[in-house]
């Protein structure tokens, strides 16, 4: 499986607010799906992007985006507004209840995970612990 790194993405813990059973493991704002839609128009050899979890950061655990070409056999498949997102079977349950938005401003732009599931983040916000 040939993949290429993405970004790292930023992450939020979101308090006072409960996991709503959906269908989707993680649901994506209109501003991610038309940033993933952006970044992939032109790739015509990959069918999506991949999340996964890796061991970084002074908190533990960060996301991880790639480009991907297939579906891993435990990979989570998110299909939303044509877009297609697999969720490495590491980060599963940490993404539960997810929110996947992209922000942009003058000095940065970044998906950017809501999770409620997160008990810490460090200071910069790219590692967690759940």
């Amino acid at each position: 499986m040939a993949s290429r790194t993405l970004a790292s993405a930023t992450v939020r813990a979101v308090k006072g607010r409960k996991i709503l059973a959906t269908r989707a493991a993680l649901t994506l704002t209109p501003s991610a799906v038309n940033k993933i839609k952006d970044l992939l128009k032109d790739k015509n050899e990959y069918i999506g992007l991949k999340v996964g979890v890796r061991q970084r950061g002074c908190n533990g655990l960060s996301y991880t985006l790639e480009y991907t070409k297939e579906k891993s056999k435990l990979d989570e498949e998110v299909v939303q507004d044509g877009v297609h997102l697999f969720i490495d079977r590491k980060a599963q349950l940490s993404l539960l209840g997810t929110e996947m938005d992209y922000v942009e401003d003058k000095l940065s732009s970044e998906f950017i995970f809501n999770n409620p599931n997160i008990k810490g983040t460090c200071g910069c916000g790219e590692s967690f612990s759940v």
